[in-house]
């Protein structure tokens, strides 16, 4: 079987690809992740992806590489990453009572192979209104800095929302292992 190379130094890919029980190493895609001009969310997060495979995959030669990127909209505009307490303060007092896009994309790819595996998901978070003590209790408890919309919804951030509408739980933690299972059967790998 062929080596399998996450595209990736996310902790939270990392740990839903161990879920699937195959061996995986992991480089770090050297990508310029900046937006086009009036680049779509979506578009965005697919273009990355396959960029962040292709970046690994020629170091990688015979290995099939899984690229992933998502990027997160409220109102059509790009929510990052928060960076500190303050940042996460407003982006999820902004957030309070309205509804986040996330839009998560794999790709994967073998240098040289003619075909290229992708996909991407889409999951709409809906967030109750939340009061500033809850918004400032949550993130001094869970301090989400290095999530886009400054929640972990596999911990405590499960508590801001009024539903989340998915077709795979897994892609708002960053990888849709429904999708990417089917793509890596496809590229030959055994799984359950």
């Amino acid at each position: 079987m062929s080596r399998l190379v996450l595209a990736s130094t996310s902790r939270y890919r990392r740990e839903l690809l161990e879920r699937l029980a195959l061996p995986f190493a992991v480089d770090r895609p050297e990508v310029d992740e900046t937006p086009r001009p009036g680049e779509a969310p979506a578009r965005l997060a697919v273009r990355l992806a396959e960029a962040k495979a292709r970046a690994v995959a020629a170091h990688h030669p015979g290995a099939w590489v899984i690229g992933s990127d998502q990027v997160a909209e409220r109102g059509g505009d790009p929510v990052g990453k928060p960076g500190d307490r303050a940042g996460a303060i407003a982006q999820l007092t902004a957030a309070s009572g309205g509804e986040q896009r996330f839009h998560t994309a794999f790709c994967v790819l073998r240098q040289g192979e003619p075909r290229m595996l992708e996909g991407l998901d889409l999951t709409v978070v809906r967030f109750r209104i939340l009061s500033g003590e809850e918004i400032a209790r949550y993130v001094d408890a869970e301090q989400p800095f290095d999530c886009a919309g400054s929640f972990k919804c596999e911990g405590l951030g499960i508590t801001l929302f009024e539903a989340i509408e998915t077709r795979d739980p897994t892609a708002l933690v960053g990888l849709p292992l429904i999708a990417l299972s089917a793509a890596l059967r496809a590229a030959g790998f055994t799984l359950p």
